[in-house]
């Protein structure tokens, strides 16, 4: 449930403000919990019946060949976005790793971001191979794993760093135009932080489900404490990463952080991980049936 746009979370608020922010972050939290609570109740809301695939859902309400149309290029976009975005942030990760580690000044060679991005998705290329979710589930163990990891430093290692002398929490952009840009930019980048959704019905599908014990019962019960669990990590990083950078914090707060090096390195990495897991978690409606 913690996806890696929570690392870009205090550059949103840098485009916001500390007001506006707040509020967005609040009430994504609550539109993002409210629509997932509509998703655990429509998987069998027609007796006898379990929607598993988005598409279903579609089909079941607009019929069987407009809502392929309507759902079907929507999920294609969405996936194909999100994927483009986890592969550069799981290059962007894995070239600060090499910086850290490997410095120019040691005789090392610089290597290009695109570079990069191909060896990350050499691993997706092998991985996407698999035949369903059960093959990948310690992958995606991991993954979950280390979303709670890198969340937990990026808040922690920029409370340890204290704010910083010349913190400024002014506007990132001052005209008119600018801002109005930003915040509907800042709107997409908290939007992309919340994941889940797009398999929340395939989760659904694998709790056993009768009449006297439906499947939501646990199911909501579950996504409650997610979603606890996404609120404290999701307002710790986005409020201390911003308290302590002000408005020149990086995209991805761990950029900004440099010391401890191992631990920033060892955050990174973890970022790396995850959104291998992620990417695999991306593909349900491709090649995971």
């Amino acid at each position: 449930m913690v996806g890696a746009g929570v690392l870009s979370l205090p550059s949103a608020m840098a485009q916001l403000g500390w007001g506006p922010g707040v509020m967005v972050l609040v009430l994504s939290w609550i539109i993002t919990l409210y629509t997932l609570w509509q998703m655990v109740e429509m998987h069998e809301m027609v007796p006898g019946k379990r929607f598993d695939r988005y598409h279903e859902l579609g089909q079941h309400a607009f019929g069987e060949k407009l809502g392929l149309w309507i759902v079907v290029p929507q999920q294609v976009i969405v996936e194909v976005g999100v994927d483009i975005v986890y592969m550069v942030t799981g290059g962007r990760s894995l070239q600060k790793v090499h910086d850290l580690v490997c410095k120019p000044g040691d005789g090392c060679k610089e290597i290009k971001l695109s570079y990069i991005i191909m060896i990350f998705a050499s691993v997706h290329f092998v991985l996407s191979h698999l035949p369903n979710f059960d093959s990948i589930s310690g992958v995606s163990l991991a993954a979950a794993v280390m979303s709670l990891s890198y969340s937990t430093i990026g808040w922690a290692a920029s409370a340890s760093k204290g704010v910083q002398p010349d913190v400024n929490y002014g506007r990132t952009d001052e005209t008119d135009l600018g801002v109005v840009f930003n915040f509907f930019t800042t709107l997409g980048d908290v939007a992309f932080a919340y994941a889940g959704h797009n398999v929340v019905l395939e989760i659904q599908a694998t709790i056993p489900s009768t009449p006297e014990k439906p499947s939501k019962g646990p199911m909501w019960r579950g996504v409650v404490v997610a979603y606890i669990v996404v609120a404290v990590c999701y307002f710790l990083v986005a409020l201390v990463g911003y308290l302590v950078f002000g408005k020149d914090v990086e995209d991805n707060i761990l950029i900004s952080l440099q010391k401890p090096t191992w631990l920033i390195i060892m955050a990174n990495l973890f970022v790396v991980v995850h959104v291998i897991g992620s990417y695999q978690r991306e593909e349900p409606f491709y090649n995971r049936e």
